[in-house]
Formats: C-alpha cells, structure tokens, sequence
C-alpha cells in the first residue's frame, strides 16, 4: 500500500471524518484489518482562508505546496486535499507537486458521470459557488452545474463558517439547506445535489434530498484515495 498524505484543517471538522472514512474502508470484518499509514497536516484554516479573501491566490498557492513537500518530505507517496475551496488551485499546484494528487472534483465528476446525471446543483463555500473550477470540470462531460441564488449562497457561506465549520449542526440550519435544495429542484431543475463542501456531510446525512441523489464529495474522494493507496481500479 502506498503511504496516503493528506492536507487538513481546511477545517478539523471534515478531517475528522476523512480519517475515519479511510480507516473505515479498510474493514473487511477480518480480526486484524491491515491499515494503511496516513500522513496528516492539520493547516491554520483561517490563515488560508485570509489568503482567499484577500485574492491572494499567488500566496495561497505557495502555501498549499510547502505543506505537500512537508508531506513529502514525511514519507507520503501521494497526497489529497480535503476540501473543495482550496480546488480552485488545483492546476497550479498540480503543476509544482512533488506527489501525485488526488482531485476531489475530478472525482466527483467520475461520480457524476457514472450515475449518468446532466444537472447537479453545488453547495459550497462563497468561494466554491462564486467560482467557476467545478463547472470547468464537470462540462468537459457535457453536464451543467447551477449554483443556489445569490441570496442563497451568502446563507448557505454564513451558516458554514459562523457554525458547521465549528461543528455546530442546528436542525434549523438543516432545515434550511434542506429547503433551499427544494427550490434549486423546483425553479433550476437539478437532478442532484453536490455536498461541494467536506462539512456539509456531517449536516446533510441522508442519500437524497427534494427527491434528488446526493453527491457526497467526502465519500467520492476517500474511495478514489482509498483506490490509489491500494492499487486497485478506479
């Protein structure tokens, strides 16, 4: 088995279950499953985030690559970031790494196009909704990503950052993302819905919502981690 890196914080919350949902696929009821090592870095979310508001993207992007050579350097034969904001730099870092990464979006569009869908909606952070990496993806398939109303979207960012990021789960707040996929369904005719945020499965537990399939973004990319570390297919 290859040796898993993975950059977290971004934030504790979604790296929690990242570690869990990786050891976890690793249990095949035997009475001593064989484990893979896992090399995690828990960055400062809020010093990255900064970076981000700020459109230092230049910056953003060093920093996301001192900490792949940290993991590196730590003995990690491939890396995976786990969340979806700091995806819109993927291509350049991809082009400085010293370790084969993992794409959570690239895996989510494989997942997209093997359930044969046309129309996800996207949940995200401000950032992920206001940007165009997932729609650059996912329509080299020829599928259509739509975005929650402007209105939407800074509740949907204000509800992550003031509380899911901090592991606080109100079921006002579900209730309220739950309704707003009822209306992407109703008024923008989504036939799924992309959790584009790694702690929007820790709110959002269920496999549909509105009648719709969910897209778990967390899941996706730990299987396609889970599929480098062993070797096995894709």
């Amino acid at each position: 088995m290859k040796r898993i890196g993975l950059i977290g914080g971004l934030g504790p919350e979604a790296t929690v279950d990242y570690y869990k949902e990786i050891i976890n696929a690793f249990k095949d009821g035997q009475s001593t499953p064989a484990y893979p090592e896992i090399v995690v870095l828990s960055v400062n979310m809020w010093e990255f985030l900064d970076m981000f508001k700020r459109k230092e993207y230049d910056k953003a992007t060093d920093f996301l690559l001192s900490r792949i050579e940290d993991l590196h350097r730590a003995g990690a034969e491939f890396a995976a970031i786990t969340a979806n904001t700091p995806h819109l730099l993927f291509e350049s870092v991809i082009k400085r790494s010293p370790l084969p990464l993992i794409s959570i979006v690239e895996a989510a569009c494989r997942e997209a196009v093997r359930r044969k869908l046309k129309r996800p909606g996207l949940l995200g952070t401000g950032f992920t909704m206001s940007a165009s990496f997932y729609q650059d993806v996912f329509k080299k398939q020829d599928i259509e990503i739509a975005v929650p109303e402007k209105e939407d979207q800074e509740i949907i960012n204000f509800k992550l950052f003031s509380e899911i990021e901090l592991g606080i789960f109100k079921p006002e707040t579900r209730d309220q993302l739950m309704g707003i996929i009822s209306k992407m369904v109703a008024r923008q005719h989504i036939d799924s819905i992309i959790l584009g945020c790694t702690e929007f499965p820790l709110i959002l537990t269920e496999p549909e919502y509105a009648g719709v399939p969910v897209l778990n973004t967390t899941m996706i990319h730990v299987r396609e981690i889970v599929s480098f570390c062993t070797g096995s297919t894709l």
